[in-house]
């Protein structure tokens, strides 16, 4: 299974449209959008094309291959734009071996883990850096931010290709992080 990573778009258009360029060019079944997807939070200042309408036009358009978790910035309102559910704090996916707990990062992340079992995989956003490693018997994923990068990192999204999870900058695709998921 292929599947394709984005957080924080915070409603920023060129960032989303180049999220979407890369998805459909992809081969991925599925597009994981981990939170805080049109508004950018009274912490952030204006993202670059800051155009949260426009962004829940464009995503609709893929509403049928998107699984999207609840950002702590993402509200009521903002779902009533978009035609794929934003309002649960934590979905899962489930691999052959493994599962995907898909967060944003704001209720559960590294220091207050939701149960997890051996070579689970906690997915998250929240914080706007990257993040692949294995910690113990879990794995933690965080794709960075596609708006809003911080900690010096460039906008980012992540992919997960067989055992292997990466994060890709989003404008050359270069590697930033990544690491082996085999259990």
């Amino acid at each position: 299974m292929k599947l394709m990573f984005a957080s924080d778009i915070h409603g920023a258009l060129p960032a989303c449209q180049r999220v979407l360029d890369i998805f459909a060019d992809s081969d991925a079944q599925w597009l994981i959008i981990l939170g805080d997807v049109l508004n950018h939070g009274p912490r952030n200042a204006l993202p670059e094309g800051y155009a949260p309408a426009e962004v829940a036009e464009h995503l609709n358009a893929v509403a049928s291959r998107v699984i999207a978790v609840r950002g702590n910035c993402d509200s009521e309102v903002d779902q009533m734009l978009l035609s794929f559910p934003i309002t649960a704090p934590w979905q899962q996916v489930l691999l052959p071996e493994q599962r995907l707990f898909l967060t944003h990062g704001h209720l559960y992340h590294p220091e207050k883990l939701p149960p997890l079992g051996l070579s689970d995989i906690l997915v998250f956003g929240h914080t706007h850096i990257p993040v692949a490693e294995q910690r113990g018997d879990i794995f933690l994923f965080n794709p960075g931010s596609v708006s809003i990068p911080k900690g010096g990192y460039p906008a980012s999204y992540g992919m997960l290709d067989g055992e292997q999870m990466r994060v890709h900058n989003l404008v050359n695709h270069d590697v930033i992080a990544q690491v082996c998921i085999t259990p």
